[in-house]
């Protein structure tokens, strides 16, 4: 995982996005949080560091790096977007209480890096059902 800021700024230099103060710190935040973040969610925890930083920011430059391939867009819940900065894993969906939880499940045809001759840049993998803890819980 990249979250040294000087790595994650070369990290967006890579893609071709110029690594404003903002940019730094939001691929930061999805790098480290784990909890597959709202727009909301994150300008409210940015905005504490941010103070000038409007919501609008938050989501363009959400699009702007889901564009360049660096966060991925979850539709989990059609009531909201969640984002993850990290790549390469499915998601459960909790449909009690709403939990999205990484699951790290090994896919063959990913590896191939073709399906039936169509080139694999990107995949995900949604699974919605009760979690363990819902269940546990009645």
């Amino acid at each position: 995982m990249i979250t040294d800021l000087e790595k994650i700024k070369k990290y967006l230099q890579a893609v071709k996005i110029k690594p404003t103060y903002l940019r730094i710190r939001l691929l930061k935040y999805l790098l480290e949080k784990k909890n597959h973040p709202t727009g909301k969610m994150i300008y409210q925890a940015l905005k504490k560091e941010l103070p000038t930083i409007s919501l609008t920011s938050i989501y363009n430059n959400l699009e702007l790096f889901a564009k360049k391939g660096l966060v991925k867009i979850l539709l989990l819940d059609p009531k909201e977007i969640r984002f993850d900065g990290e790549k390469g894993h499915h998601h459960f969906f909790c449909e009690k209480c709403q939990k999205i939880i990484d699951l790290p499940i090994d896919c063959n045809l990913i590896k191939k890096k073709k399906i039936f001759g169509h080139l694999i840049k990107d995949w995900d993998g949604y699974f919605f059902g009760i979690c363990k803890d819902c269940q546990r819980d009645g």
